[in-house]
């Protein structure tokens, strides 16, 4: 693995701008007494070679009031946090914090008390934080790099993940965190940390913390697999049975030698890391489809002629893969776009050998909404199956289909809308609504090609006065 950045150039990895907003801020509050230090996610980050688009200062030995007249020189600012240990720069990409202790006082998630002190050293602040390389900090006008806990730069060039006290145990959201960060940054979990994991259960978090935490894993992970892997160790994939099914359900070798429906899951998450395209919203429902595009399996995997197989799983994958998607987040549209990519994953292949049509192919973009979406899933399916070739010739014959019929991106847009009905003489209601879907069915299948066309079919079929 490459050896990490030196301290000197860790700079050159953030905005310059914001950068210099620090150091200003840095020497205001050297100047009041103080200091500001650069923490957290971000020097974890550069050290690494890995851009960071936000800063965290954090300031010892100025108390709030004098720390607020400070920042007001140089950006507007908001409190955050029910503590206002927290101050967002509005219009700049900073975040200035107070030292603070979180301190356990119940069961739930949010039963911490926070205690800002401003006169915490830098170790007694780092306590609070989870992982030994996210305590690092470093001082923008010394460039200078602090490691409290004495191996949190160690841990990082090792590729190591410790948690930084006993206090890690009193956030069970941890170990997700633990989960997203082996998979982006392709760490090791110390044994100590592991079992500090598998004693923790996540009843009691939130299904936002929860959210955020695998959109990390699957926008962020480098080998997201590792991950996987992680919540299987720490026996936390009991809390997700949809996954935890797919471990041990046999495929025929000929087509997949990878293993069973678990490693070959693990492989085709991965192969969706090496493709992502940075658009967020799409890699969000397309790695979530890679993920349980599969996990029909489990209910459908008999040995039938002679070999394994799992007919019909395409299907069945429906409904686990929406309880899955229901425990984590509440975004039904999210939800909504990612099932038919579960349904249909097998289907660009299927049109391939037969040679489909364009209304096959106009038919499967209504279905799942987006082709090209589609095309990813079924891309990373291929390339799950090492050491098989992970070239995908039906996906490149329905990507170049799918963009001469203009369904790429979307579904076949209507020639023909109510309006028009209107305007033809036609009243509101059901029949109305009959009629546009068989036209628009005529239209899929290449039979009404133009406005004009719908509109004299439509003409045709006006009730009499």
């Amino acid at each position: 693995m490459p050896p990490l950045i030196p301290a000197s150039e860790l700079p050159s990895h953030w905005n310059k701008s914001e950068f210099q907003i620090c150091k200003h801020l840095a020497q205001a509050v050297k100047e009041a007494g103080g200091r500001a230090l650069v923490t957290g996610g971000a020097v974890r980050d550069a050290l690494l070679g890995l851009p960071s688009k936000d800063l965290d200062l954090e300031v010892f030995g100025v108390f709030p009031d004098k720390l607020e007249s400070i920042l007001a020189r140089f950006s507007k600012v908001e409190k955050v946090g029910k503590a206002f240990g927290v101050y967002k720069l509005l219009n700049h990409q900073i975040d200035v914090s107070i030292p603070r202790k979180e301190i356990k006082v119940g069961e739930q998630h949010r039963d911490f008390t926070i205690e800002t002190n401003p006169e915490l050293s830098l170790e007694e602040a780092a306590n609070r934080r989870d992982f030994t390389i996210n305590t690092l900090a470093f001082d923008p006008l010394e460039q200078s790099l602090h490691d409290p806990t004495k191996r949190g730069l160690q841990d990082l060039e090792n590729r190591l993940l410790h948690h930084v006290s006993p206090a890690f145990a009193e956030d069970p959201l941890r170990v997700l965190r633990a989960m997203q960060f082996a998979g982006r940054f392709e760490c090791r979990i110390a044994p100590e940390t592991i079992a500090f994991c598998t004693s923790l259960t996540p009843h009691n978090l939130s299904i936002e913390r929860i959210w955020d935490e695998w959109k990390k894993w699957i926008l962020k992970s480098k080998k997201p697999s590792i991950g996987l892997q992680f919540l299987d160790t720490t026996r936390w994939i009991q809390y997700y049975p949809e996954l935890e099914a797919l471990k041990g359900v046999q495929q025929d070798n000929k087509h997949h030698p990878e293993g069973d429906v678990w490693t070959h899951t693990l492989h085709c998450i991965d192969a969706f890391a090496e493709r992502r395209i940075n658009d967020h919203k799409e890699d969000l429902v397309v790695g979530l489809a890679v993920l349980l595009h599969d996990c029909g399996k489990p209910a459908t995997t008999q040995w039938t002629d002679g070999r394994w197989r799992a007919l019909g799983h395409e299907e069945f994958g429906l409904k686990p893969a929406r309880i899955f998607l229901e425990r984590l987040t509440r975004e039904t549209t999210l939800i909504d776009a990612i099932l038919p990519l579960v349904k249909c994953h097998g289907r660009p292949r299927q049109l391939h050998e037969a040679q489909s049509g364009n209304a096959a192919i106009r038919r499967l973009a209504v279905t799942v909404g987006r082709l090209d979406r589609l095309i990813r899933v079924s891309e990373c399916d291929v390339a799950g199956r090492p050491p098989l070739p992970t070239d995908f010739p039906a996906g490149v014959w329905l990507l170049d289909k799918a963009k001469a019929l203009n369904v790429e991106k979307s579904t076949p847009i209507p020639l023909i809308q109510g309006r028009h009905l209107l305007e033809l003489g036609f009243t509101s209601g059901p029949k109305m609504g009959q009629l546009l879907n068989h036209i628009y069915e005529l239209q899929i299948e290449g039979k009404i090609v133009t406005l004009e066309a719908a509109q004299a079919y439509a003409t045709k079929r006006l009730p009499k006065s």
